[in-house]
């Protein structure tokens, strides 16, 4: 069987224990060597003939699964799959499936990495020391702040832990929110809107679909408290960027971490020109232990569907 792998942390040279359990089952691999994620023009002709395929974040339309009449399963390397098109694959009869919580503590710590990053200001520091300067820029403690966590998933109850770490009180909204979990964690349930007035900082953990495009928008943010932190490591569409930058230059947001952009690569983002703006490069899931976890479950879920095996991870 043809099997086409794209993620950028499962090529030859990476992670090659997980790579040798899915060449003992198919000596016919194809990767991608763009080092990014593919468009639906650089994937079509890498996946038309293939039976099998482990995707990371190329965009996945409907005329490239219609274009891969062998095509059986796409297996998301990962938890997200808002780049597939769900409805056209089940018509095609493909199934897709996700690794959902394997990657929750590296997603996780990140989300809290840039939000100490902006409490204490440390890239902004870190560059001025690099130049010879030696300012002084007071930053904030996170110790009795309120942290406010739009979806507590398998990644928002992480960041729960390492707020409740550094004595920050948790307030959480996720319309399927685990009430036992808050109770035994003594998080507070809130309303969507409660959380957005009441948090110092604020932490996003949602799919993006069509209820959660824009989520974030102006009328939102001229909600949220003054000088408040919003971070989001899950879809760069959660957020609009336009209303957040006009927010972060007029002073009512204090900082802006992200991990995820509408477009991504971005390119030319007028975010970059602030100093109160702290990106990765929609890095949340890379660390040594994640990358196993993911590789071993999206390779796994191929292997169970293509073996005609039961796979509990199938989302369409």
């Amino acid at each position: 069987m043809k099997i086409l792998v794209t993620p950028t942390s499962l090529q030859p040279g990476k992670n090659e224990q997980m790579l040798e359990r899915l060449r003992a089952f198919s000596d016919d691999l194809i990767f991608n060597t763009s080092g990014r994620p593919l468009t639906e023009e650089e994937l079509i002709p890498l996946l038309h003939d293939c039976d099998g395929y482990i995707a990371g974040l190329d965009f996945v339309t409907e005329k490239v699964i219609k274009s891969c009449p062998r095509l059986k399963v796409i297996s998301r390397y990962g938890a997200g799959y808002d780049r597939v098109d769900i409805d056209t694959a089940k018509k095609m009869g493909i199934p897709v499936t996700n690794t959902p919580g394997v990657n929750a503590q590296a997603v996780g710590e990140l989300a809290f990495a840039l939000i100490l990053s902006l409490a204490r200001k440390i890239p902004y520091l870190d560059a001025k020391t690099r130049k010879g300067e030696w300012i002084r820029s007071t930053g904030v403690e996170l110790k009795g702040k309120t942290l406010g966590i739009i979806g507590l998933g398998a990644v928002g109850k992480v960041v729960a832990m390492c707020g409740q770490g550094f004595h920050m009180n948790i307030i959480s909204y996720d319309p399927y929110i685990d009430t036992t979990y808050c109770k035994k964690h003594k998080i507070e349930i809130c309303s969507f809107e409660d959380v957005i007035q009441h948090a110092d900082v604020l932490s996003l953990h949602l799919p993006l679909n069509k209820q959660t495009r824009h989520i974030i928008s102006k009328e939102v943010i001229s909600k949220m408290k003054p000088e408040a932190i919003l971070v989001n490591t899950s879809r760069g569409g959660i957020i609009d960027e336009d209303a957040v930058f006009e927010a972060l230059q007029s002073g009512h947001l204090g900082g802006l971490g992200l991990d995820a952009f509408e477009a991504e690569p971005p390119k030319n983002s007028p975010l970059f020109e602030l100093d109160n703006v702290v990106v990765t490069p929609h890095t949340g899931a890379h660390t040594q232990e994640a990358a196993m976890n993911m590789a071993g479950s999206a390779i796994q879920n191929l292997i169970d569907v293509l073996s005609g095996k039961d796979c509990p991870y199938i989302v369409n």
